[in-house]
């Protein structure tokens, strides 16, 4: 079942996100789809939340970050059966999590993540997608996506273009089954 039925869609989700679950993680990738979402997260310890919080003067509701995902998706919901005339769950619970607990994996997900337009038939070229946190990569714009750390990660921009290449992707994907 669609969950983005136009542009305006795709970035209220994305202010959505801000608001309930940017404050209790650090993100390092997005994709966006007509009908699922791909995140890339890191949950912020105590310690980093209680900075980040301090720094923002306001202490959510939404504490835990399981709490957050929550009042994020019903957020979401909420206001799409509003605008589209609609009742009940739009999303299947509970949502998939993996660790990334592999030096490759963390260089495969970003890529797969990045290239799920593509891999989904959705477009040609996953580099055109536009709900993708790909294009925020390569930019110098303020952004809520952790750049920094994946570009250090990949150690420039252009070696992490290099990782999504379909060469370079399918020897990061291999033995790695993502869906």
């Amino acid at each position: 079942m669609p969950v983005f039925l136009e542009d305006k869609n795709y970035h209220y989700f994305l202010r959505q996100y801000t608001k309930y679950v940017h404050p209790l993680v650090e993100t390092f990738a997005y994709c966006l789809l007509g009908n699922h979402f791909h995140l890339f997260v890191r949950v912020r310890s105590k310690e980093e939340l209680d900075l980040h919080i301090k720094k923002d003067h306001e202490k959510p509701h939404y504490w835990h970050v399981s709490n957050g995902f929550s009042s994020f998706l019903q957020s979401y919901t909420r206001a799409m059966n509003k605008m589209y005339d609609r009742t009940g769950a739009l999303f299947e619970t509970p949502f998939k999590r993996i660790e990334v607990n592999n030096d490759s994996y963390f260089s495969a997900l970003i890529a797969y993540i990045h290239r799920n337009p593509e891999t989904h038939g959705i477009i040609d070229d996953f580099r055109e997608y536009p709900y993708s946190s790909y294009h925020a990569m390569l930019q110098e714009k303020t952004s809520k996506i952790n750049r920094k750390e994946v570009m250090e990660w990949f150690g420039n921009g252009a070696s992490f273009v290099k990782s999504h290449k379909r060469e370079g992707f399918r020897e990061l994907e291999a033995g790695w089954l993502l869906e």
